[in-house]
C-alpha cells in the first residue's frame, strides 16, 4: 500500500454538481450592414494590412540596426585592443630609454673605487692640513 496524500481542494466529488448559470443577455444585433459602413469595414481592412506591413518593416529595420550596433560593437572592441597595443609599444620604447639610462649609472666596483679615491683623498688633505697648521688642533 502507498502512503500516499493527495492535495485536496475543497471540493466534495460526492456533492451535487452546481446548477449552470443562465445566459448572459444577448447584446443587441445590428441590422444588415448599409452599403456605407461595408466600405468602411473595406477600409478599416485595408488600414490594418498597411498597419500589418509597417509593422514587419519595423521589425526588419530594428534587427539590422540590432545588427549594426552589434558590429559597432565589435569593432570598437577591435580598436580598444589596437590602442592598448599602442600603449604597449609606448611604454616598450620607455622602458628601453629607462634601461639606457641605467646603464649609464656606475655598478658597483665604479661606487667603490670612488669611495677609495675619495677617502685615500680626504686622509691625505687631513695630513697635509696637519702638517701645514699644526696650531688647528689645540
Amino acid at each position: 500500500m502507498i502512503d500516499r496524500i493527495e492535495p485536496n481542494i475543497g471540493i466534495d466529488p460526492t456533492a451535487e454538481p452546481a446548477p449552470a448559470p443562465s445566459p448572459a443577455p444577448k447584446p443587441p444585433t445590428m441590422a444588415t450592414p448599409s452599403p456605407n459602413s461595408r466600405g468602411a469595414l473595406d477600409q478599416l481592412a485595408r488600414i490594418e494590412d498597411k498597419m500589418a506591413r509597417m509593422e514587419e518593416k519595423f521589425a526588419r529595420t530594428e534587427a539590422l540596426v540590432a545588427r549594426a550596433q552589434d558590429g559597432l560593437d565589435r569593432a570598437a572592441t577591435r580598436v580598444e585592443g589596437a590602442a592598448r597595443s599602442v600603449d604597449a609599444a609606448e611604454l616598450a620604447t620607455e622602458v628601453t630609454q629607462l634601461r639606457a639610462e641605467v646603464a649609464k649609472v656606475p655598478r658597483i666596483g665604479g661606487l667603490v673605487i670612488t669611495g677609495l679615491v675619495t677617502s685615500l683623498a680626504t686622509a691625505i688633505l687631513f695630513v697635509l692640513l696637519l702638517k701645514f697648521m699644526p696650531g688647528l688642533l689645540q
